[in-house]
């Protein structure tokens, strides 16, 4: 994995994060107030399975 890799991976991670809110901005901002009433400790659990999610995901692909 060289630099490049690296900040391809970055541009579309921030591609990927602007999609719900420029598709559906109303549902986005619903879904971000209700996310402010969650416990951090849920936040911290959903943000926890994403990224072993991801993980998982890059070394099926990647191998």
């Amino acid at each position: 994995m060289n630099w490049n890799d690296l900040l391809a991976a970055l541009a579309l991670v921030m591609v990927i994060e602007g999609l719900l809110p420029f598709i559906n901005p109303k549902g986005y901002k619903n879904t971000m107030m209700q996310m402010a009433t969650f416990p951090e400790k849920s936040i911290r659990m959903i943000g926890f399975g994403s990224m072993i999610a991801g993980v998982l995901f890059l070394y099926l692909v990647r191998g």
